[in-house]
């Protein structure tokens, strides 16, 4: 399934999104459910809605957080004159940094070097506390794309990375989150990233370092994870630079593009 959250009037609303791709009755619609559904259980509310006619918004603000994992791509930590660390490097983004699909990426007044970093990102789906790998499955809700938005100039100068990847709109995720991929299926998905168009990552999440599985343990072993909590998995190589008038787009195989614009903070 695909779910997504959406604005097609007053509030935000989750659906499931079919695409003309899955061969079905119904393509290009979002059929609305009711409820949270990463909160409890919930039904379709009859009404189907032209894909082209809501606002689709960020698929989930996370609880309490986003944890990143910094250089779990060797190319990547290479191309920035870093070692892969002996074990994982990992950071917070406060949830105010999430954005949706189509939302501005605001470059602030503080920063004049910043960089896309496009991700897969994994959706908590239960409470969990030191979960062995092998029974990591057990706590995926699903499965979506992340832009690690990271200010380069802020990052060097602070000698910590909580500022260079905090700022409002430097989290964004979406289109929406794919719950059919299984563990091994997601360890094995082609990313890219462009640029207006031009093409500046590309990779595999088979050349993580550490694994889904590998990244969840260690996280749940110092945090509490909560449902809506958000993952992001390291970035392949090819980070560079995005302008005010830029368009950045995050795409990864069996779930889609997200797409932001770049604009400068007035």
């Amino acid at each position: 399934m695909r779910i997504a959250r959406f604005v097609a009037g007053a509030e935000p609303a989750y659906g499931l999104v079919e695409l003309a791709e899955d061969d079905g009755p119904n393509p290009e619609t979002i059929s609305v459910i009711t409820g949270d559904p990463l909160a409890g259980p919930v039904r379709y509310t009859g009404e189907r809605l032209a894909l082209a006619d809501v606002r689709l918004v960020a698929p989930v603000i996370p609880r309490s957080k986003v944890i990143g994992v910094g250089r779990n791509y060797a190319e990547h930590a290479a191309e920035l004159g870093n070692q892969v660390p002996t074990a994982p490097l990992l950071f917070g983004k406060p949830n105010t940094a999430v954005v949706g699909p189509g939302e501005p990426i605001i470059r602030p007044v503080e920063t004049s070097d910043l960089h896309y970093e496009g991700e897969l990102a994994v959706v908590i789906g239960r409470i969990c506390r030191r979960v062995p790998p092998e029974r990591a499955a057990e706590v995926i809700f699903g499965y979506t794309i992340g832009n690690d938005v990271t200010a380069r100039d802020l990052q060097a100068s602070d000698g910590q990375w909580t500022r260079a990847k905090g700022f409002d709109s430097f989290c964004p995720i979406g289109p929406w989150i794919v719950t059919h991929l299984s563990l091994e299926e997601a360890g094995r998905l082609e990313i890219s990233t462009t640029v207006n168009g031009e093409p500046r990552q590309q990779g595999n999440t088979s050349q993580m370092v550490r694994s889904i599985a590998e990244l969840i343990a260690q996280v749940s072993a110092f945090t509490t994870l909560l449902p809506g909590d958000v993952l992001l998995t390291g970035t392949p190589a090819g980070v560079g630079p995005m302008e005010p008038g830029d368009t950045v787009a995050v795409s990864i195989s069996g779930i889609g593009t997200l797409s932001n614009p770049v604009v400068a903070e007035e």
